[in-house]
């Protein structure tokens, strides 16, 4: 059993990536990030002040989540609720720093994720993977790029869906809300920095499958 950790601000590819990675070696893919948004969700639908910090804790530790691993069929689940679009509007990416720069949320979501890697062979992404969650991984990746590049492939992906200010704050805003308790932008020590600004998704998926094969990882040929 092993674990891939793959951590990068917004746009950088990592999701992306970690799939790619996770089809790959046939094993489990898990995106942390919807399970912050999904807390936002329900904050919202609870009707729970921004600024609530407490409440919004209270929330999280008590919320029955149920997100899928599965990198060909991706779900989150909130009491058995299917929100899997959800979390992708706008008004939640607006919303979800409120839990992410939440210490007791990030707690409790930490110890949720490591449950789920404990249990099978897993590629995780987000911020925090390669320092908090899973700092014995196997492989620890920081995928960065530059701001102009991360603001292009998320309003590719959004489209229409959000305006140049709404981008600017789910891209680089919440990069430097999330950096308050998290630090994604150095490499800590053992973790190898991959620059995706110039590099498409497949370059950066077989650099990452390169690193699973010299930590001894069995990698399909």
């Amino acid at each position: 059993m092993y674990t891939i950790a793959i951590d990068g601000p917004s746009g950088s590819g990592k999701s992306t990536a970690a799939r790619g990675v996770a089809r790959a070696l046939g094993c489990a893919y898990l995106d942390t990030g919807a399970m912050y948004r999904a807390v936002a969700v329900g904050c919202l639908a609870a009707g729970i002040d921004h600024d609530d910090a407490p409440a919004i804790a209270a929330y999280c530790r008590s919320m029955q989540l149920d997100i899928s691993t599965d990198p060909d069929d991706q779900y989150v689940r909130l009491a058995g609720v299917d929100i899997t679009a959800a979390i992708r509007e706008p008004a939640v990416s607006a919303w979800v720093s409120a839990v992410s720069t939440n210490p007791e949320c990030r707690a409790d979501l930490v110890a949720r994720q490591q449950a789920i890697i404990a249990v099978t062979s897993t590629v995780a992404e987000g911020r925090d993977i390669t320092t908090v969650v899973a700092p014995a991984a196997e492989v620890r990746v920081l995928l960065t790029a530059d701001p102009a590049a991360r603001l292009a492939r998320r309003g590719a992906e959004l489209g229409a869906a959000v305006d140049a200010a709404q981008l600017a704050d789910q891209v680089l805003r919440r990069d430097r809300d999330d950096s308050t308790l998290v630090n994604f932008t150095v490499a800590a020590d053992g973790v190898v920095t991959i620059d995706s600004t110039w590099l498409g998704p497949d370059a950066v998926i077989a650099q990452i499958l390169v690193l699973a094969r010299q930590a001894g990882i069995a990698v399909p040929e």
